[in-house]
């Protein structure tokens, strides 16, 4: 029978989660419908809620109600979850509220500032908030690095991959040190002899919102449990029940907005899939970051990119923007895999993408771990877009280091989890196709419920069952092994 200890650490979790759906909807809201000037009086909201929130998952009650627990006769989902639980509070107890809330409070005020000092190229004036971010992700840093054993930024880094550290990171991103400056060459000298036709716009705001909602049927999203809107830095929020996307819409270019609604769609499927009948216990929790951005790029780049998959768009094109050579299969193809050197992270194509990574991953380390400071991002900054893409950015600030939400919002710590997920998904693509060695021919048909059930059974509904080297283990048979990811990108472009 289910002890009384359990039962009352369940409870509060439950309890931590409605109050976390309340503050979930609050933020989206924020970035999505929220008049500037209610920024300030969210901002406080949102700070207060923090500290409410940190204060009940730090209740000097807990510590007894875990040891008491851990001696129960739990099955193994109750102690799967106990794991869960018992990780959260250790995270929480090492910060005290009032740095919570200042970190709350600090993050809101730059990424909204943020969001007019980007398009105005304005650094002079993003530095300082940049700076006060900075200050409390480092007191932060510190304090987990003490409660935790780990290194500064390796703390940090827990938060969104638990258990992996930096030295992993390293070790998986080395190769790919090694091997991608040749292969972006290789594969842009190839693609320079091909022909490609461009789509001729413009292309209406509402046709391609309507072109987004077309894609995300296609790939099985549940419209009673979630919606798509728009903002400044395309999303994927709300709760499992209640999933909140965003995108962005360029009238010149359609490209960038359907694509970021695909990949959108793969976190919000993720967290559509999540295990009911335990949400509200961390133990129906996502993953990881790492392991979300592998649901994300399941859906943009293995199967968005997919030459078959170009076949289920192209009617889709027409039927929103009327019929035009660009739009023939072949030639979409050649437009979604295109290889280009660009400035823009979020933009990038797969092959160039880990580039914006290993540079964002240098700096971000380098930065908690105080060896260098707010007003050295720039130089470092073009260095490596030198260096890694052959990119000049000096001056451009806007397309520089202020590109991504993700520092102001002071997410240190979770830029690794996109390349980690890109392996990852090559990994999942892979274990597929020995299991279902027609995959291709399915998708080809328009069939996507093999790929969507493979990934139901392997990684939504484990959740956070296991910690991530036994998921990535059961899921596909061997562990992280980024040869896959090479692979990938050399079938497909070479």
């Amino acid at each position: 029978m289910t002890s009384s200890a359990y039962q009352d650490l369940s409870a509060r979790q439950q309890r931590l989660y409605r109050l976390a759906h309340l503050q979930a909807i609050a933020q989206w809201d924020q970035a999505a419908n929220m008049p500037a000037k209610g920024n300030e009086a969210r901002s406080l909201a949102l700070a207060e809620m923090d500290g409410l929130l940190h204060q009940l998952a730090t209740d000097p009650a807990l510590a007894g109600l875990l040891d008491a627990a851990a001696t129960e006769p739990l099955d193994d989902t109750q102690r799967a979850n106990l794991r869960e639980i018992r990780r959260a509070w250790r995270a929480a107890n090492a910060l005290p509220q009032a740095l919570v809330e200042a970190k709350s409070l600090a993050n809101n005020r730059c990424e909204h500032a943020w969001r007019t000092q980007r398009p105005a190229n304005d650094w002079a004036c993003f530095a300082p908030n940049l700076r006060e971010v900075l200050v409390i992700a480092r007191q932060e840093a510190e304090l987990l690095s003490q409660s935790a054993g780990l290194s500064k930024y390796d703390a940090l880094l827990d938060q969104y991959e638990p258990g992996m550290r930096s030295a992993d990171i390293e070790r998986a991103f080395a190769p790919l040190r090694q091997w991608l400056p040749g292969l972006i060459r290789d594969v842009t000298a190839r693609q320079s002899r091909e022909t490609v036709l461009e789509p001729v716009g413009p292309f209406p705001t509402a046709a391609q919102k309507a072109l987004g909602l077309d894609a995300m049927k296609l790939m099985g999203f549940d419209f009673a449990a979630g919606r798509l809107d728009e903002s400044t830095h395309p999303f994927c929020g709300g709760v499992p029940e209640d999933v909140r996307m965003t995108t962005r819409y360029r009238e010149d270019n359609f490209l960038p907005s359907l694509m970021g609604t695909i990949h959108e769609t793969g976190h919000g499927r993720y967290e559509q899939g999540l295990p009911r009948e335990l949400l509200g216990q961390p133990i129906a929790r996502a993953r990881s970051m790492g392991i979300h951005e592998s649901q994300s790029l399941s859906f943009e780049m293995q199967l968005g990119s997919h030459p078959a998959y170009a076949g289920l768009l192209s009617p889709l094109l027409v039927k929103h923007f009327g019929d035009q050579p660009a739009f023939e299969p072949g030639n979409l193809h050649k437009l979604l895999t295109r290889v280009q050197p660009g400035l823009i992270r979020v933009d990038a194509d797969e092959v160039t993408y880990p580039a914006h990574i290993l540079l964002r991953f240098d700096i971000e380390r380098a930065l908690i771990e105080g060896q260098v400071e707010v007003e050295d991002i720039p130089a470092l900054w073009d260095a490596k877009m030198a260096e890694l893409l052959g990119l000049d950015t000096r001056g451009n600030f806007k397309d520089g280091p202020m590109q991504d939400v993700h520092w102001p919002a002071g997410l240190f710590g979770y830029f690794p989890c996109y390349t980690l997920g890109a392996m990852y998904s090559a990994q999942w693509f892979a274990a597929m196709r020995a299991q279902q060695p027609d995959l291709d021919a399915q998708i080809a048909r328009g069939e996507l419920g093999g790929v969507f059930e493979w990934l139901s059974e392997h990684v939504w509904q484990e959740a956070s069952r296991w910690e991530t080297p036994e998921l990535v283990q059961r899921a596909s048979g061997e562990a992280l092994n980024p040869a896959h990811f090479e692979a990938h990108l050399r079938s497909r472009y070479l």
